[in-house]
């Protein structure tokens, strides 16, 4: 692979999400200058001719697929029918628009969510269709683990260097805090934060605290993306993660010293824990010169920062 011209138009597609905000920051601050994003009012993904007609007009010579419809355990569980629905025809539209219309290099961003329940830990890209799904999200894993196919079949057929990217659970500024469709770590977060402002000596997370996560700051994620586009060309979907996991418990008790919150911390064991344990190995991405940079401690402090701005 060769380097990106800083010139060259990149789609971004989803740039006001968490990931895509993070890859446009990125992607501005190393020299970038004609960065093409569109929000959801103006161009819906899932419409197909109206994406064909962007890619026509505008003619994008790299893109970062981004834009998903992403959520927490509960909203998979609640909504399975729009997470699967949604999520294919994203990637079919802009998939299909970018190899008809000249795209010359492409990244799908997928989620690890796509491993087996019980894969090997740390688990390795070859777990991918090697045994059954978590039920909460199985309708979100099949959509991206379709377009990882997508990609890996427009390869095959077209010759074309488009790469997936699997990164594992992430956070930081930008992050979905609303309690009804975020992720553990940021509702964690406020659900810590609202403990804490109304002066409460008690608060209840989900589940039992004994899963395994691991955590990535959006800004490493960003970063692994441009490397990937210049340093990789292959088939294989390439995690991407920091290496280390813990439990939920221990999550929970650094969210409160990070918080300020002296309380206790009950755990609701009638809500669904989800997959037992999730760490990626990222032997390729690492051997390819790759490290994350953010701490989680520090990435937990900022994200902090920005959220308790979001709520005053």
């Amino acid at each position: 692979m060769r380097r990106l011209d800083r010139s060259a138009r990149v789609h971004v597609a989803g740039h006001q999400g968490l990931v895509g905000s993070a890859v446009v920051r990125h992607l501005a601050a190393e020299g970038f200058t004609d960065l093409l994003v569109r929000s959801s009012r103006e161009l819906d993904l899932r419409d197909r001719e109206a994406v064909r007609a962007l890619y026509a007009a505008e003619r994008p010579h790299a893109v970062v697929l981004a834009a998903a419809r992403v959520g927490g355990i509960a909203a998979n569980a609640a909504q399975p029918v729009e997470f699967l629905s949604d999520n294919l025809r994203i990637q079919l539209n802009v998939l299909d628009a970018a190899r008809e219309y000249g795209v010359e290099r492409l990244l799908l961003l997928g989620s690890s969510c796509i491993y087996p329940k019980h894969a090997p830990q740390p688990i390795p890209e070859s777990a991918l269709l090697t045994g059954p799904l978590e039920p909460t999200n199985d309708a979100y894993a099949i959509a991206k683990i379709a377009g990882i196919t997508h990609v890996q079949a427009l390869r095959r057929q077209y010759g074309l260097p488009y790469i997936s990217v699997m990164p594992t659970n992430l956070y930081g500024p930008g992050d979905n805090i609303d309690p009804r469709t975020c992720h553990v770590l940021p509702a964690m977060l406020r659900r810590t934060h609202e403990a804490h402002v109304r002066g409460g000596h008690r608060l209840t997370h989900w589940g039992t605290g004994t899963p395994r996560r691991e955590f990535l700051h959006t800004d490493d994620l960003a970063r692994a993306c441009l490397f990937l586009l210049e340093e990789y060309d292959g088939e294989q979907p390439v995690n991407v993660g920091t290496g280390e996991d813990l439990e939920l418990s221990e999550l929970a008790r650094l969210v409160a010293e990070v918080v300020g919150y002296r309380g206790t911390i009950d755990w609701d064991s009638s809500k669904p824990d989800g997959t037992p344990r999730k760490l990626l190995d990222t032997t390729l991405i690492n051997s390819l010169g790759w490290k994350p940079r953010t701490g989680l401690r520090e990435g937990i402090e900022e994200t902090y920062v920005w959220l308790t701005s979001r709520l005053t």
